[in-house]
């Protein structure tokens, strides 16, 4: 396990939720509704990840001490 992996994956979340607002607004924007959905998907995706990334990183830092 690399020293960074939790914060790979706070970082990989906190790109899925930035993806996913801008799709969610395009899709708001062409009034396609699916286009809309999937943004809040990946929103929520992003932030499982994120999640994650935190309790992982706080795993990694814990036993480094």
């Amino acid at each position: 396990m690399s020293n960074n992996s939790g914060l790979n994956k706070k970082v990989d979340g906190l790109v899925d939720k930035v993806a996913g607002k801008a799709k969610e607004a395009l899709g708001k924007a062409t009034g396609d509704k699916s286009t809309e959905r999937e943004g809040k998907k990946d929103q929520v995706k992003g932030e499982a990840k994120k999640t994650v990334g935190n309790v992982q990183q706080n795993f990694e830092d814990t036993n480094r001490r």
